[in-house]
């Protein structure tokens, strides 16, 4: 089924140095540039992260500190891959946990100011979890009736997440056919930061999610702790989540 597009979306999947949102490094990135006219855009640029691969990654999406060591670094395409991304919805497989917000950490590194807050997120991990509780190389099976056997190479991700989403729209009839209503099934909660560390609740209140004050109004917590404030920006979380802090502690002095 060809997508109901309004402006394009970009599929994408990355291969990394580890899971550490913060530390870690692109090595690979691969995208799907879908135009509203059912053209796509295909590209798959691997990335010298400037450290060694740990050979657990390795072992599994199988680059090497070889592969990459002629490639240009995250730096030198971040921009270009930005221009890319603009004006753009966001699409993959677990990307809302992970590969948008690591996206953003090498964004941030990079000096490049790319608005995220602009596009909407469709996470085909989250539909096919509602739908059928599996892994990738499960949902391309059971969806397309294939076998990825390229599984965690990010350019057979990348196009398999892309026929996944198009055979589960062709699936179930109550899927809408609409990026803005696929972005808001495919949302696990209402997430104010990427790493959902700050959620909102039914009054649009920023509410923290993890750690002592889980459960609290993330501005009162702010106000009757001001030390908090301070250990959230030496803490080990992402620039997104300290950002959104932030934003709210600015917002509350604004008020007195």
């Amino acid at each position: 089924m060809k997508l109901n597009l309004k402006r394009p979306v970009v599929f994408f999947d990355l291969e990394t140095t580890g899971t550490n949102i913060t530390n870690d490094r692109i090595v690979e990135i691969s995208v799907v540039k879908v135009m509203p006219d059912g053209s796509e855009i295909v590209k798959t640029r691997r990335i010298n992260p400037g450290c060694p691969i740990p050979a657990e990654a390795t072992a599994i999406h199988h680059i090497t500190d070889e592969d990459v060591k002629d490639e240009p670094e995250f730096r030198k395409v971040a921009r270009s891959l930005a221009d890319l991304f603009t004006g753009c919805d966001i699409a993959g497989f677990n990307s809302n946990r992970f590969d948008i917000p690591l996206l953003d950490q090498e964004f941030q590194r990079a000096g490049v100011d790319f608005d995220f807050g602009k596009a909407r997120f469709i996470d085909v991990q989250t539909i096919f979890h509602k739908k059928e509780p599996r892994t990738l190389v499960a949902a391309y099976k059971f969806y397309c009736g294939k076998d990825l056997t390229e599984a965690h190479s990010a350019s057979a991700d990348t196009m398999a997440t892309y026929e996944v989403l198009k055979a589960q729209l062709e699936r179930y009839d109550d899927l809408p056919n609409d990026i803005a209503a696929l972005s808001e099934y495919a949302s696990q909660n209402r997430n104010v930061d990427f790493m959902g560390r700050l959620v909102y609740d039914e009054q649009r209140r920023e509410i923290i999610n993890f750690g002592k004050y889980k459960g609290r109004i993330a501005e009162e917590v702010l106000k009757n702790d001001p030390g908090y404030y301070s250990w959230i920006m030496q803490g080990d979380f992402t620039k997104n989540t300290k950002d959104a802090f932030t934003r709210i502690r600015l917002r509350s002095a604004m008020k007195k």
